[in-house]
């Protein structure tokens, strides 16, 4: 085994420089065609747990801002120092709750500076905090999902922001006898969370080995489980990310990713806490209408790394490129831009990149990582001078990837300090998780950028258990399929649910990328008619016959496409807060649209490609 070492050399692509280390590898061949590739590198130990994040800067850099959220037209500001007094004032109210290791807070509230003070003071006393997505509490939700969630978790106490919109759900017969700490209380005997930090003050207990967080699973291979996060592994995920780094300066961070899920709540708020940074929480979300928050942050606070969810960088890419100072006040100091949840599509990077050599003269380094909820999240990241998307990177420091033949491809599986305990109270799902050498397994396949240079990282292959056969037995690489013609067609395109179990041929449901569609189309008397449009209908044509061209064999190539009218829907769980489509969810809620896609003869809404 030989370790590679290469220095990152940003010149070479003409981008501003993104401050990384040097790449470290070691590669491992075995017999049984297996390939171990582990980074080498170290990473802080210090912290321990991740309030010890906060105490290092209070001690350090007390006047520093750490956390950020609108407050009318200006910013409501917490220092390091008064978050680190706030959290040892509200661990002193959460103490005189019956909660503890057995009985976690559950977290029902989006994403605020409340919500993390009351995080990391229950993490400070070992109360797991069990954050959910709201959307599964909200007026008109689903309650049979909150409903597992509080099955799984047994939660002693619930945290909500503004009580009132979650009223339903608060009276629901598995909420109904907890206590309710809330920013705005909606009844005299919930708990405001003002009255909570009146509480005298309480030292942090936790230990390294104690469970800091419960984040339940997408769901996307079956019902959700709760990953036990403990102290240790999210204060290391934090540093294994920052170990990626040669840059002493805090970022400065506007990020709207939910804290429900360990992207938001473990790649970016605990590594920008970590590094003494400043996140100004962004209440925008990925969907047109909704970005708009999103536009009017980023127009005031200028971030120097900045990542979203492909659906959200979709949306900003028309923004930038029709409004010259928003361009240049957002590429003013930004160093590394990033992508996470699901594969952004190389149209977007190039269109992205246009605007910045535009208005700063360089690009911008382009990065991903890859995981999930159960690795930390991080388990390989791109930490080189990058424009090339559908990225997994390579291991971040600590970290070991085994990549095992399985279907004919190489199933990848992660180990290293960041990754989970397993599933709360779920002790056959979590032996079931672990190879006998102790690696996680994801359920997803990688490849090589390159095969006989591993250093140039790997890329997505497909989730194998979102793939399936057509009718002659070949296998579809729905994700590696998905990526291909999302980027084939470009900007008319947001999304695509693959389909074609048991068919002669494969098809695909398009989800219009609506901003950029309707400049194409121009003003139009009814939005709903725009997926009828001849000139988006021969952009998605077009860029369907440009995928055809270079795909190779039946699996690949798209015999029948259908444009929807409308946008993926989150509250179903057909896509999640992380901008990720559950393929099989979707072709289930969609049935009559594949009904159609595969009809004979085909309607007039599909197109045909056979």
């Amino acid at each position: 085994m030989n370790e590679l070492i290469l220095p990152p050399d940003p010149a070479a692509l003409g981008l501003r420089d993104p401050r990384y280390r040097p790449r470290r590898l070691v590669v491992d061949r075995r017999a049984d065609g297996s390939v171990v590739l582990t980074h080498p590198g170290a990473f802080d130990v210090s912290v321990a747990t991740p309030l010890d994040a906060v105490r290092r800067w209070a001690e350090l850099t007390p006047t520093a801002p750490w956390l950020a959220e609108r407050s009318g037209e200006g910013w409501r500001i917490t220092t390091y120092a008064e978050g680190l007094e706030r959290i040892e004032a509200l661990a002193g109210g959460l103490g005189e709750l019956a909660l503890g290791p057995e009985a976690p807070l559950l977290v029902l509230a989006r994403n605020s500076i409340d919500h993390a003070l009351i995080a990391f003071a229950a993490m400070s006393q070992a109360i797991p905090v069990a954050a959910i997505s709201p959307q599964y509490g909200l007026h008109g939700a689903v309650l049979a999902r909150l409903g597992h969630a509080v099955d799984l978790i047994r939660p002693g106490a619930v945290l909500v922001d503004e009580a009132r919109m979650f009223a339903t759900a608060l009276e629901s017969d598995f909420l109904a006898h907890l206590p309710v700490i809330a920013s705005i209380p909606s009844a005299p005997d919930q708990i405001a969370v003002e009255a909570l930090a009146r509480a005298a003050p309480v030292a942090p207990r936790a230990r390294p080995d104690d469970i800091a967080k419960l984040l339940l699973t997408s769901g996307s291979t079956g019902q959700p489980k709760a990953v036990v996060c403990l102290q240790k592994a999210v204060a290391i995920t934090a540093a294994q990310v920052a170990a990626c780094y040669d840059d002493p300066e805090p970022p400065v961070v506007v990020n709207q990713a939910p804290w429900s899920h360990s992207l938001g709540a473990n790649a970016i708020l605990q590594m920008v806490t970590h590094r003494g940074g400043v996140l100004y929480i962004d209440a925008g979300q990925p969907v047109a209408g909704r970005h708009i928050e999103t536009v009017r942050n980023l127009a005031e606070i200028a971030p120097t790394y900045h990542n979203m969810v492909p659906a959200g960088w979709d949306l900003l890419s028309g923004e930038l490129e029709r409004n010259a100072d928003l361009a240049h006040r957002f590429f003013s100091r930004v160093r590394v831009l990033q992508y996470g949840g699901a594969a952004l599509s190389q149209s977007t990077c190039d269109r992205i990149q246009a605007v910045a050599r535009a208005v700063a003269g360089e690009g911008i380094s382009f990065a991903s990582g890859y995981g999930a909820t159960e690795t930390g999240p991080t388990a390989t990241n791109v930490h080189w001078p990058n424009l090339t998307m559908g990225l997994m990177g390579l291991p971040v420091p600590g970290a070991t990837v085994k990549l095992t033949p399985a279907q004919g491809r190489l199933e990848f599986r992660v180990k290293g300090p960041q990754v989970c305990a397993g599933y709360f109270r779920n002790p056959a799902a979590t032996k079931a998780a672990f190879d006998e050498e102790g690696f996680y397994k994801l359920g997803d396949a990688a490849a090589p950028v390159d095969p006989n240079r591993l250093e140039r990282g790997l890329k997505f292959d497909g989730r194998l258990s979102e793939n399936f056969k057509l009718s002659n037995g070949t296998f579809v690489n729905v994700g590696g399929l998905r990526i291909a013609l999302i980027s084939s067609i470009g900007g008319a395109a947001s999304d695509a649910v693959i389909c074609g179990e048991g068919k002669d041929r494969v098809g695909a449901l398009v989800f219009l990328n609506a901003p950029f569609c309707q400049a194409l189309a121009g003003a139009l008397a009814d939005e709903s008619d725009i997926a009828s449009r001849e000139d988006i209908r021969k952009a998605i044509r077009d860029g369907v016959m440009r995928h055809n061209s270079a795909a190779q064999g039946a699996a690949g190539r798209l015999g029948r496409v259908l444009i929807l009218s409308d946008a993926p829907d989150a509250p179903s769980g057909e896509i999640t807060d992380k901008g990720y489509i559950n393929q099989s969810l979707a072709r289930s809620r969609r049935a009559p649209d594949v009904a159609r896609l595969f009809a004979n003869p085909p309607d007039p809404s599909v197109l045909s490609f056979d």
